[in-house]
């Protein structure tokens, strides 16, 4: 009898909801009237699992830049959900990604985070079955005495990948909106600034001991600036700090005050864009820059978030300076915010704190954040009834 292996998209495990996920603090309410979602949303381990099966795995996660992999067999590896995923530029330069997994026993295609496949093929670390760019099973090395063995039923299994203004993201649910659809809008709000030409510089991963919500939550308010970050207010006009709201992101944005900050060009009438895609990607566009920043849950009290930094220039020199003072300024806003989260967090296994409230003017933000979540906890629970 001939082995049956499946051939499609296997389907994301049904998330399994806390017991203590209650359907009254899953009711969206107006922001004048909404309390913050509970404090064992952030620290009860179940709701760590539960977020990853329900909101990570189903939307769409940032990995990189169309720069970083210009040329056939070039390649980016990423986390997304606990699984490891791996982006390849395919023959005809279009993108494919996949599980970075083995279809024999599950051994590694890629280890390194970006590199070039050479020759071009996928080439599995453990035992050297080898895969072509555009997934199929090519090499199958002291195979030949397997029987009822037929190399299409081991291709690579394919996971979604768009992109948006050169910007990569993969989703593992092959369901759902376009990432142009997500996006719409921010093309015409940030012109003529466009994120198509921009080289990559640096990485820099942060890991700190809060919930990832809980950084989200830090950065999508303007309201902790005075007290955290005194010099950041030196830089953004904080008394013209607005923040608006799309279906699927957040824009926060701000005039520079002046050329004597680490973003301005001489002479330009310039602004901050502060974009938040839910559920944990974050774009700091300003003119000749982009950060990209992505909060990778890690466990129920700890996260990662990734800063990747790309330019408008890859003139070495011009790069390298402006790369020293935007470390230096980020690196002292980022502890800054590391501190406060981490103290957060601390105060969220208090028995003194379960629910709070919201302040209208300044933490729009963080109440359109939490819709979205109580959003992917009811459909995840919708579809576990369903």
């Amino acid at each position: 009898v001939r082995p049956i292996e499946p051939a499609t998209l296997p389907t994301v495990p049904s998330p399994t909801a806390p017991a203590s996920l209650s359907k009254q603090h899953l009711v969206d309410e107006p922001l004048e009237r909404a309390f913050t979602i509970p404090s064992r949303w952030y620290t009860d381990p179940a709701y760590h699992t539960f977020d990853q099966q329900s909101v990570i795995a189903s939307t769409w996660q940032y990995v990189g830049h169309l720069s970083q992999i210009p040329h056939p067999g070039d390649y980016i590896a990423a986390k997304n959900a606990g699984e490891d995923v791996v982006i390849v530029r395919a023959e005809d330069h279009s993108l494919k990604a996949f599980f970075n997994v083995c279809r024999h026993r599950g051994g590694p295609l890629v280890t390194q985070r970006c590199g070039s496949a050479s020759p071009r093929v996928l080439k599995c670390k453990y035992h050297g079955w080898t895969y072509r760019l555009d997934g199929s099973l090519r090499g199958v090395p002291r195979f030949d005495r397997s029987e009822l063995f037929d190399k299409k039923d081991f291709a690579l299994v394919p996971v979604s990948v768009e992109t948006f203004q050169g910007v990569i993201f993969v989703r593992l649910v092959p369901d759902g909106p376009s990432l142009q659809s997500v996006m719409d809008g921010v093309d015409e709000r940030i012109a003529p600034l466009s994120l198509h030409g921009l080289a990559f510089a640096k990485r820099v991963t942060y890991r700190i001991a809060c919930n990832w919500k809980v950084y989200v939550d830090n950065y999508l308010e303007g309201y902790h600036l005075p007290l955290v970050h005194p010099e950041l207010c030196k830089v953004l006009d904080y008394r013209a700090y607005k923040t608006e709201t799309a279906t699927y992101y957040s824009l926060q944005h701000s005039p520079l005050q002046s050329t004597e900050n680490p973003y301005h060009s001489s002479g330009d009438d310039v602004a901050a864009y502060y974009y938040f895609v839910y559920p944990n990607t974050m774009y700091n566009i300003v003119p000749g820059r982009l950060q990209m920043n992505s909060v990778i849950p890690i466990d129920a009290d700890t996260c990662e978030v990734i800063f990747d930094y790309f330019y408008d220039t890859d003139e070495p020199e011009a790069v390298a300076m402006r790369l020293k003072d935007d470390l230096t300024f980020s690196e002292q806003v980022q502890q800054e915010d590391i501190d406060i989260c981490e103290r957060v967090q601390r105060g969220l296994h208090s028995r003194a704190y379960d629910r709070g409230r919201f302040s209208v003017e300044m933490e729009a933000g963080v109440h359109h954040f939490q819709q979205l979540l109580k959003a992917s906890y009811r459909d995840a629970v919708s579809q576990k009834l369903g």
